[in-house]
């Protein structure tokens, strides 16, 4: 990657997006050196400015940004990186430094919360209790509530309808963690449908 760290005196942008939401979750600046600390570690470093020092996310909060992927702009000034975020990513205690509201990609999160109550079951997890019963019960469930936002649709307040579709969502990505398939990979069929 040939990043071109002289026309910001040394430092570059760089935006950080959780990997699963692809929310934006903060803006930092590197210089070559945080660069090759992340990349070494696998762990977002920043050049901070106001320190002038580098500065790993989490070195004091424990709620680091472990990496997935790194993409450089077309100008080479500029890096995207994917990360996996540990705890919230802002020092307010907020999921991002930017004030979106809420998370426009929560069904990404929802599969993260799904995941992890697969491979950490809770016995109060209605997740965990859904597994237990199997495949054919999951996949019973997905067409029972099909059905049932077929007929909210058709007959019932915009409310119930919200709510049976969004049964029917959650339920369909417990079906789908159940077979090891993932939403990158139905994003991924859908995109390529649309060709």
């Amino acid at each position: 990657m040939q990043i071109d760290f002289k026309k910001g005196d040394g430092l570059i942008p760089v935006v950080i997006q959780d990997e699963q939401s692809l929310e934006v979750l903060m803006l930092g600046y590197m210089n070559e050196e945080a660069y090759e600390k992340t990349v070494s570690e696998n762990k977002v470093t920043f050049f901070s400015r106001t320190k002038n020092r580098l500065w790993t996310k989490g070195e004091e909060s424990g709620n680091f940004l472990h990496v997935k992927s790194i993409a450089i702009d077309c100008d080479n000034d500029t890096l995207l990186i994917k990360v996996n975020p540990i705890g919230p990513t802002c020092h307010t205690g907020s999921r991002s430094c930017f004030n979106t509201g809420y998370n426009q990609n929560f069904i990404f999160k929802l599969e993260a919360i799904i995941e992890d109550r697969y491979a950490n079951p809770q016995a109060s997890s209605y997740v965990n209790k859904l597994r237990a019963k199997g495949l054919n019960k999951i996949a019973q469930k997905v067409g029972e509530e099909g059905v049932e936002t077929v007929i909210a649709a058709l007959n019932e307040t915009e409310e119930q309808f919200i709510g049976e579709a969004s049964d029917l969502i959650f339920h369909l990505l417990v079906l789908l963690k159940e077979k090891n398939v993932s939403l990158k990979i139905i994003a991924e069929n859908l995109e390529n449908r649309h060709k």
